[in-house]
């Protein structure tokens, strides 16, 4: 495993269209229990090289219920974005995560991880990548519709303050996801 991750972090398959370069940043061992799949790095992880490093970061861990030294545990959470780099500044956010990253390199990392019991998709990028078909029309739908995917999958909007808007009018997601999300990973947590 650690060699591949090196081989990763070494990455500069899409380097030409990174305006502030190539950083690839992501965070698993072998014995990752659960699985967070992402977007991208933003630009302040993008400059502390810690994945979740940020405001999305922190409202993720408090969704999860966990500690940052929980969190950051390799052994507990496996953080790996569908695009390993900060992609730039777009017109509305920043831009999508490079499609070269998943296709090349999930794959490789994932068969590694034997003991993973559940798979985080975060964001509308990670649920098209990962459920394919079986994701809804929109990202609201398909997290509403979050008990299907189980117990593999697990969809989550984003957690950035870009989505307050979104949660207020979501009330449901706290009500009804968050919980489940905290006793899923009480209990994976808790049984190593």
């Amino acid at each position: 495993m650690e060699s591949l991750l090196s081989e990763i972090r070494n990455c500069t398959i899409c380097s030409s269209h990174l305006s502030h370069g190539a950083n690839p940043i992501l965070a698993a061992s072998a014995n990752s229990r659960i699985v967070i799949v992402g977007q991208a790095p933003g630009s302040i992880v993008h400059r502390t090289g810690i994945p979740w490093d940020d405001k999305s970061g922190e409202r993720l861990r408090s969704w999860l219920g966990v500690s940052e030294k929980e969190f950051y545990n390799k052994e507990l959470f496996a953080l790996i974005p569908m695009g390993f780099c900060y992609p730039g500044k777009g017109k509305s956010g920043d831009l999508p995560p490079r499609p070269e990253c998943a296709p090349t390199w999930h794959h490789l990392v994932l068969d590694m991880m034997p003991n993973k019991e559940l798979v985080l998709l975060i964001g509308n990028y990670a649920q098209q990548y990962y459920l394919k078909d079986a994701a809804q029309n929109t990202l609201t739908d398909t997290v509403r519709n979050y008990a299907q995917y189980l117990p593999t999958y697990l969809p989550l909007p984003h957690p950035s303050p870009r989505n307050n808007i979104w949660l207020k009018k979501n009330a449901w997601f706290e009500e009804s996801v968050i919980p489940e999300l905290r006793r899923r990973t009480n209990s994976i947590c808790n049984t190593r």
